[in-house]
């Protein structure tokens, strides 16, 4: 919509040229999340942005438009320093930007980004794209982070419950977000960082960005799913009508469908409705049939469909001591779902004496909107600048704030004794610097394919 590099950004960097010492020749800043609701998060969406945004030259046409915006909306422009990137970088920009690898798990308080300028006479230019690319860091990151940390809550459920916890674990999370979302581009970024964890979604646009910034050909599947508009369609006494004719579309051997079932009365569908009157056609299809409860309290609703379908369908006990039911029912959760009430249902679940591999959940808003760039405290600070050839710390350290302290100097990211650890440049010695060039003066450095990444944050 918005394809102006120079206008992604905030108003007042527009002065910021006019803002640094004499003399300055290089601002150096890094990203890194401060804290906040996890203790570590899942790097990812870097990538994207650089081949979006960064491998698109700027344009005369573009200082033109920035230009007469600045000038109508009252603040300076440096149209000379964005005249000279034309000129002599044929529209890209003089940077370098270093960065972890994506779908490596971090601890927080790390170094994640580290960008500079590499044309002294474009020092401000550092700073001038914080706005961008904090916020293409923030975002898909934070998902994916929030995605991560639910992925380690079923794992562990599906380990003291199930017998073969790995097959289970990546179609247990699927995405339902995409209209819950501020836009299509927050869809499509925060779909992508849910698929590094699991293999479910409804988010298309995902599917589409994968495929484009990451080489992914299919990052993720899903199935034929009814709505309440499909169901009550057929009206309350046709409700057992509408679930047949899914049994009757999808219904084939070996194939799973999803049929919303409480429009009117759950515990009637379950028991009466597929329990009783299709119990012999959801059998003989060879099918699975997931029943979606969408209302209700989930942690008291999920345990007692479990409990009516088991009588209904039967089931086994497997060797860890937990009911599973019958191959051809399952339920999946998507109302009410979070990375806080995922913990109590699966709570709930065991105790009831079922195992994880019955459930499945969807997240929408909570897992591509109720975030922002505070839950991970994430931030762009200047830690390092070369001022007429030497170089200073630049750091900031508010009285008020201990947890806004920023980091001094050039960084590097090690590993030191297995855990990561974010230094001074200066102060490696044989130790690998984790923060590799990914971006250079217009060049895309690293490409890494979808599936690259997910390997990654399967390692940690």
């Amino acid at each position: 919509m918005f394809t102006n590099l120079i206008l992604n950004t905030d108003s007042y960097k527009a002065s910021h040229f006019l803002q640094y010492p004499a003399g300055t020749q290089v601002v150096s800043s890094y990203i890194e999340s401060r804290g906040g609701q996890f203790p570590q998060t899942l790097f990812f969406g870097l990538q994207a942005f650089i081949k979006e945004y960064l491998l698109k030259p700027v344009t005369t046409a573009d200082i033109d438009e920035a230009e007469a915006l600045f000038a109508a909306h009252g603040v300076p422009f440096f149209r000379q320093g964005w005249e000279q990137i034309v000129q002599q970088y044929g529209g890209f920009l003089p940077i370098e930007i270093q960065a972890l690898p994506e779908g490596m798990v971090a601890p927080t308080g790390n170094a994640l980004v580290q960008i500079r300028n590499t044309d002294p006479q474009a020092f401000w230019l550092t700073s001038y794209l914080e706005t961008a690319l904090l916020r293409a860091v923030w975002y898909p990151t934070t998902v994916a982070t929030l995605s991560w940390q639910v992925k380690q809550s079923i794992r562990q459920s599906l380990e003291n419950t199930c017998d073969n916890p790995v097959a289970e674990l990546p179609f247990k999370l699927h995405d339902f977000g995409a209209r819950g979302v501020s836009s299509h581009e927050s869809a499509a970024l925060g779909g992508m960082a849910h698929l590094v964890n699991f293999m479910g979604g409804d988010t298309v646009v995902a599917l589409l960005a994968a495929r484009k910034y990451y080489g992914a050909d299919m990052a993720g599947f899903s199935i034929p799913a009814a709505e309440h508009s499909t169901i009550t369609a057929w009206g309350r006494a046709g409700e057992a009508d509408a679930y047949a004719n899914m049994l009757q579309q999808f219904g084939q051997a070996g194939k799973l469908l999803a049929v919303v079932s409480d429009s009117y009365d759950i515990y009637h569908a379950v028991s009466e409705i597929w329990g009783r009157q299709l119990r012999a056609q959801v059998e003989n299809s060879g099918a699975t049939v997931v029943i979606r409860p969408d209302s209700g309290v989930p942690e008291d609703i999920v345990p007692e469909v479990l409990e009516r379908l088991y009588a209904a369908f039967g089931g086994h006990v497997n060797s860890k001591g937990y009911k599973v039911l019958s191959d051809c029912v399952r339920v999946i959760q998507g109302d009410g779902v979070d990375v806080d009430s995922i913990g109590v249902i699966l709570q709930r679940i065991q105790q009831a004496g079922f195992s994880t591999e019955n459930v499945a959940f969807g997240m929408g808003g909570g897992l591509l909107q109720k975030v922002n760039r505070d839950t991970l405290r994430f931030a762009m600070k200047a830690s390092a600048m070369q001022i007429n050839g030497a170089w200073r710390d630049v750091y900031k350290q508010p009285v008020t704030d201990s947890g806004k302290h920023s980091k001094r100097g050039r960084l590097a990211v090690i590993r030191d004794a297995g855990v990561l650890k974010t230094i001074r440049e200066d102060a490696l010695s044989w130790e690998s610097n984790l923060l590799r060039p990914v971006f250079r003066n217009g060049e895309l450095l690293v490409d890494d394919g979808f599936d690259v990444i997910r390997t990654r944050s399967n390692q940690e």
